[in-house]
């Protein structure tokens, strides 16, 4: 844990106070009273088989690991011969990453996220920072995505966004902002080897989203209600769970470079104030 617990931001001097936090100052797996793991094939149509082996603490970071296995040896577990799920009529496991979440751990509410990482910028990367609700069907439950990174039509992007339930099931409304990579790496040409610092400010009036300090997005509350399937709800005014991953392909991955592997991205902290 870091040693003060309140942080003094913005101009007004608002005092945050430290709700909780993993500085991942441990050797070996995550700490399980934070950590739970996702496994197998999860969403997006992503090539990654998710297992908690490729993600570790060392030197006081937290890395998550993609790899691949070009032999194509592994068989996936959930394989059917001629389903129609694309989780289950892929026969053979390629590529092997992990995501943590807290869901039933630990919460987010109103106030502050912040997180310090370096991301994987090799064709194919798609880490992500990113918060879900409870209690409702995606999208009715909301997320947040702090950080994402991929390609779109072969260019890479920072995105920063959010969504919200309609009254289609499964369809969402969106609030995205997409900057490209050049923004940052033409300030620094550097930028892809360092840690950055992401950052959510909550409240009952907007969700602000940032890199290094620099105001990415803004999402006014007034906007995320959900339609008639999520009530007419506002998800953003409950509380969420933090999710850390790095997907590798599928829907906005791209195909990745095999060459590229294993990719490392590396958290340093995740801090939640409120």
């Amino acid at each position: 844990m870091i040693s003060c617990p309140f942080v003094v931001q913005g101009e007004n001097a608002v005092v945050r106070a430290l709700v909780w936090s993993d500085e991942f100052d441990r050797d070996g797996a995550p700490d399980p009273a934070i950590w739970s793991f996702e496994t197998g094939f999860a969403r997006n149509h992503e090539d990654q088989w998710y297992q908690p082996d490729n993600a570790r603490c060392e030197n006081g970071v937290l890395v998550i690991e993609a790899r691949c296995d070009s032999s194509l040896s592994r068989p996936n577990p959930d394989y059917e011969p001629g389903s129609r799920d694309w989780r289950k009529e892929r026969p053979w496991i390629g590529i092997t990453s992990s995501s943590l979440h807290t869901a039933g751990k630990k919460e987010v509410g109103y106030g502050t996220v912040e997180v310090r990482a370096r991301i994987p910028v090799g064709r194919g990367a798609w880490p992500a920072i990113w918060l879900l609700g409870t209690g409702m069907e995606w999208p009715s439950c909301g997320e947040i995505d702090i950080m994402e990174y991929y390609r779109i039509d072969g260019v890479p992007h920072i995105l920063a966004n959010a969504c919200w339930g309609t009254d289609t099931r499964y369809s969402a409304k969106w609030n995205s902002k997409r900057i490209p990579f050049e923004h940052f790496t033409g300030k620094d040409p550097e930028w892809a080897d360092k840690f950055h610092v992401w950052r959510m400010d909550r409240d009952s009036e907007s969700i602000r989203l940032y890199l290094d300090d620099e105001l990415l997005n803004e999402i006014p509350m007034s906007e995320t209600v959900n339609g008639s399937l999520g009530n007419g709800e506002n998800p953003f005014t409950k509380p969420m769970y933090v999710l850390l991953n790095l997907a590798i392909g599928g829907d906005n991955g791209g195909a990745p470079d095999l060459a590229a592997m294993p990719m490392r991205y590396e958290i340093d902290y995740v801090r939640v104030y409120r």
